[in-house]
């Protein structure tokens, strides 16, 4: 991972901006020279949909689905990697029965779900057995903590998140909730993935960059771009730079986001934010055109 160029001062709809690092011009150009063998991958929340504070309420941009349709026949897939159900990231960012997304693959709760435009087929493994006393046990340990005002749970099938961004101290809460829901998460088989003001409690095993290796792998992709925003997708920042070190070009992309550093630091591209990605993503289907 390197240092990172901004592209948020560039006003140019469709100008494809150039990586600041060699490994990242060098995903790039694998990606426009041999795009019928690439793949784009994507977060949705914060990097296709605008952060919002009720997650029920996000919707992809609005230029995100035209500007998707217009890239993906020119690639392998496009595949848009979640920690939401697959199904959900599909309603919310609009993504069935769109001609040109024929490519389109969602993999939902990291990769445990999987959706495919081309058959509209959705699978689903079965929940987690800790899942359930893990809820049951929710209400009554975010009343004990004290840092229950404001804060609320998200139930998202193979996990569950608690959000502290509407608290009146997001960060103070965030912090006091850690622990407890380590501990809680540990006694039931869990895990708890850290994210923007949110602590999602959910099996191991599953993270993005797990996913994003295997369907690289069973794809046969020649070259991968990236884009996240959060924490959890530094695994899947990870899988590409192993990706790289394995021989297969890629380009690493943050949708603009000063919540997350780390994130920034290792890019190759930073963008501003969902408009970014999308002008991103518009600029590729130009020169690709």
């Amino acid at each position: 991972m390197g240092s990172h160029q901004d592209s948020s001062r560039d006003d140019s709809r469709d100008h494809l901006p150039t990586p600041a690092t060699e490994a990242g011009r060098a995903g790039l150009d694998a990606l426009l020279a041999e795009p019928g063998r690439a793949v784009v991958a994507l977060d949705f929340d914060g990097t296709l949909a605008p952060i919002v504070a009720d997650p029920d309420r996000a919707r992809a941009h609005p230029d995100a689905v035209p500007a998707l349709a217009a890239l993906a026949p020119k690639l392998a897939a496009v595949v848009v990697i979640t920690g939401r159900p697959a199904e959900v990231a599909v309603r919310y960012g609009g993504f069935a029965d769109v001609p040109g997304l024929d490519h389109l693959v969602v993999l939902g709760h990291y990769g445990a779900e999987r959706w495919d435009a081309a058959t509209g087929t959705l699978s689903t493994p079965e929940p987690h057995p800790g899942l359930a006393p893990v809820r049951a046990e929710l209400p009554d340990l975010l009343e004990r903590s004290g840092a229950g005002a404001g804060t609320w749970t998200e139930e998202k099938g193979h996990a569950v998140a608690v959000h502290t961004r509407r608290a009146p101290e997001p960060q103070a809460a965030f912090e006091a909730l850690r622990a407890p829901l380590t501990e809680l998460a540990a006694r039931h088989g869990l895990i708890v993935e850290p994210g923007r003001m949110v602590l999602e409690l959910r099996p191991p095993g599953m993270d993005k960059g797990a996913a994003l290796r295997a369907y690289v792998r069973d794809t046969g992709a020649a070259s991968v771009l990236y884009a996240g925003d959060d924490l959890g997708d530094l695994p899947a920042f990870a899988a590409v730079d192993v990706l790289r070190s394995e021989g297969t070009p890629g380009l690493l992309v943050c949708s603009g986001s000063d919540e997350v550093p780390d994130l920034r630091k290792g890019a190759d591209l930073v963008v501003d934010g969902p408009t970014g990605v999308v002008r991103l993503l518009r600029a590729l289907a130009a020169r690709l055109a």
